[in-house]
């Protein structure tokens, strides 16, 4: 059976070119990136490059990337990380502080878990919500914004629906409320752009954040990487190695400027690395082409299913993603029937599908149980062809009928 995968939101393959970057540091370039001798200053070397590179897609300084497992992990060191650090300051001066932490509804669960836990340690967190296509409400985050607010977290963009949130524009706000306050660092701004890198520009100046988020594995990179982009404070940034607004979570030899303890895995940073050139070389030709494969898709929905409806923002979302509402049929009994019929999309998040439960995205979107459970993400990607989507529509008319 020739398969055709369309969810690319869920993982993509590692690219041929990421391949060869790797596979050198899997087996004669093997030496430890922290060691003094020729072996360790060879993957040193790489693991410098690697960071150059993401430093040059993001407009920033190499001293403010950390590489970790993960792109969860990178959340919760944002997240944990600034509100332990933010305890330990305030606390000298308000023994009574109780940190605000402001994110939305519609976050990956490493950040609402996190938040979740957090409140657990007295934290306060203040979830805004969305409108029904999937922005946030930013007048009520205006509203939440006080002067115990250390972390406002928005993603870049949603990992079901694809919907893009104006991320600039929090951040200009943001801005103006420091400089209202007469505050240097609080709130700072994080957002998850692990979605977002491959379609859509990130240099943090321009986006305004303090923090963000990317992931290997959603750039045709290797999974078991990430990394969070950190805005040091002062002009001299080179010169400086202490983070004043982040505490470590893993802790141990240093590694990563004190931020991310543990020897660093060479092989996957180089192949991340290699991903993120790979994806600022094809952005946008890509987001054009896929974009077209997008509108082709809907309009062929058009015609077999009448009665289906887009979730979220037409206009504000990803180029590849599109969240289809298909009333009376159940989301895991059609990616079900889909794959057996060699099509492969899914449900909503890949990290809950094996739950079988609603998405919460639809639902804080204002929509009803049903639509939730009812509700399939495709997602396309470079190796996405006309064909496939013609394949995949002969798949959903059989089971439409």
């Amino acid at each position: 059976m020739n398969r055709i995968y369309l969810d690319y939101a869920a993982s993509t393959p590692v690219a041929p070119e990421v391949l060869c970057a790797m596979e050198p540091y899997f087996s004669e370039k093997f030496g430890n990136p922290s060691s003094l001798h020729w072996f360790g200053q060879e993957a040193s070397a790489a693991i410098f490059r690697a960071r150059e590179t993401i430093v040059q897609a993001l407009g920033c300084h190499y001293k403010e990337i950390v590489f970790t497992g993960t792109a969860s992990e990178a959340n919760n060191l944002a997240i944990r990380g600034i509100a332990q650090r933010s305890k330990e300051t305030k606390k000298q001066r308000n023994k009574t502080f109780q940190p605000q932490i402001i994110t939305s509804t519609i976050e990956h669960e490493s950040v609402l878990e996190t938040c979740r836990a957090l409140e657990c340690e007295g934290a306060e967190v203040i979830y805004i919500p969305v409108n029904r296509e999937g922005l946030v409400d930013l007048k009520k985050l205006k509203v939440a914004l006080n002067d115990r607010t250390v972390l406002v977290s928005i993603m870049h963009a949603n990992n079901e629906t694809g919907v893009v949130q104006p991320i600039a524009e929090i951040g200009k706000m943001l801005a103006e409320f420091r400089s209202a306050q007469g505050a240097a660092s609080y709130p700072l701004f994080h957002s998850d752009a692990a979605q977002s890198f491959q379609y859509l520009p990130c240099r943090v100046d321009e986006l305004g954040v303090d923090l963000l988020t990317l992931s290997g594995q959603k750039m045709y990179g290797p999974k078991g990487v990430g990394a969070l982009y950190i805005r040091k404070q002062g002009s001299n940034k080179a010169t400086k190695q202490e983070n004043e607004y982040l505490a470590p979570i893993i802790t141990g030899s240093g590694q990563e400027w004190g931020l991310r303890a543990g020897t660093e895995n060479t092989p996957l940073i180089v192949g991340f690395g290699a991903a993120v050139a790979l994806a600022e070389k094809l952005r946008n030709k890509e987001s054009a082409r896929v974009s077209k494969l997008r509108d082709y898709f809907l309009k062929r929905l058009r015609v077999i299913a009448p009665k289906a409806e887009l979730n979220g923002s037409l206009t504000e979302r990803l180029p590849n993603n599109i969240n289809v509402y298909f009333p009376g049929h159940s989301a895991g009994d059609m990616v079900i029937a889909l794959d057996v019929q060699g099509i492969a999309a899914s449900p909503g998040a890949a990290c809950r599908s094996r739950a079988a439960k609603e998405s919460y995205v639809i639902r804080a979107m204002g929509y009803s149980a049903d639509r939730a459970s009812q509700s399939v993400r495709f997602s396309l990607g470079r190796q996405t062809r006309k064909r496939d989507i013609d394949k995949a529509f002969l798949a959903l008319a059989r089971i439409m009928k």
